[in-house]
């Protein structure tokens, strides 16, 4: 898989063209006018690097990375407010007829917070609007503004109760609010699970996991529990239904974000330097979830992760066996019932000592053994 995925990369950096646009596909020959998509490429590159360690990838195409933000994306930035453009002509991922400056697009370039939150916040809906002079909030823009820690603090708690209350639908978040009609019929109804990953992501971040947690449940459980069954779709219609009927992908493969909120977050494991040659594990279980277990592959071997709650009284109790060649730290919540203390052990016996730092106890471990904290 991470070889399938770098090649599709190093294909699109090979067709940029000389003003740092990058294709967002083969299609129309590469010259399908998408204008959200090189700034996707690069984070693609950058979890690309993370996850599989592969330095050589990245070294090949800095220059390409740069020419996207440095060149492309800032001769399409107004200078007086410091907002991304869109140009004519040019779609986005759901093709939203949306030109000029949007949230999303501002959002995902995390150029200017100032400039985002002081053109596009509005402080009645406790919202960023989707475009200057347009009623409609998107889910997009104002999760990723969230993500990039433009809506931070106050904003980003009243971004995520609006997404709550205005977009919510029984089979996920919609990426409109009913303003998002003025663009499209049925965008108020309609889920994009693609996005849907980074409002989840941004309600973990922030500490919501309670309500991340029932949205994962309402967004991928209601495809995987519907017609054909396990798989993802690309959209969710109106009612539920195949946002484009017969012709919906019901097997697509931007809307598999469920795995990396639960790697992620439920189980908590995540890289902290290329390759996990540096980890942290600090699972987000939410209040009704009672185990977690998984292994990610990195370039030294499996991270190998469970945990589950104590029967006595619920507090976490946390396995993790890393591969030889890594370090990292293990974050756990202290319980509240044992003064705060954990205890931990290696599976030579060794005990470990550990840091409360801010609540939750951290221990600092090497790979190469089996950690366990109680």
């Amino acid at each position: 898989m991470p070889e399938a995925a770098r090649n599709v990369m190093e294909d699109l950096a090979q067709h940029q063209r000389d003003d740092g646009w990058i294709p967002p596909a083969s299609i129309n020959n590469y010259a399908l006018p998408l204008f959200d998509y090189p700034l996707w490429w690069v984070v693609c590159s950058w979890d690309h690097v993370m996850y599989t360690g592969n330095l050589s990838y990245i070294e090949a195409h800095y220059p390409t990375l740069l020419s996207v933000l440095d060149t492309y994306y800032v001769a399409h930035t107004d200078p007086t407010t410091s907002l991304l453009v869109r140009p004519p002509g040019y779609g986005d991922y759901a093709f939203t007829p949306r030109d000029g400056s949007a949230a999303y697009y501002s959002a995902l370039a995390a150029n200017t917070s100032a400039a985002v939150l002081a053109s596009l916040w509005d402080a009645n809906a406790g919202a960023l609007l989707d475009r200057v002079g347009y009623g409609a909030h998107a889910q997009d823009g104002n999760s990723i503004a969230v993500l990039a820690g433009i809506a931070s603090g106050n904003y980003s708690t009243a971004v995520l109760a609006y997404l709550a209350n205005a977009t919510a639908r029984p089979y996920g978040h919609a990426f409109y609010d009913v303003g998002g009609e003025e663009l499209g019929d049925g965008y108020s109804d309609r889920v994009y699970p693609f996005i849907s990953y980074f409002e989840a992501a941004a309600r973990f971040e922030s500490g919501l996991v309670d309500e991340a947690v029932a949205q994962i449940r309402s967004t991928y459980g209601y495809m995987a529990a519907g017609d054909p069954g396990v798989t993802m779709w690309e959209g969710v219609g109106a009612g539920g239904s195949k946002y484009e009927g017969a012709f919906t992908s019901l097997a697509h493969a931007w809307s598999t974000g469920v795995t990396p909120l639960l790697t992620t977050y439920v189980l908590g494991a995540r890289p902290l330097k290329p390759g996990f040659r540096e980890w942290t594990v600090e699972p987000l279980p939410s209040a009704n979830l009672t185990w977690a277990r998984g292994e990610v592959p990195t370039p030294y071997g499996a991270l190998a992760v469970r945990w589950e709650r104590a029967e006595e009284d619920g507090h976490l109790v946390l396995t993790v066996v890393p591969p030889p060649g890594t370090n990292g730290t293990m974050i756990v919540p202290a319980p509240q019932d044992q003064g705060g203390k954990l205890s931990a052990w290696a599976d030579d016996g060794t005990r470990l000592d550990g840091e409360e730092v801010d609540g939750p106890v951290v221990f600092r471990v090497q790979g190469g053994r089996k950690y366990v904290v109680r």
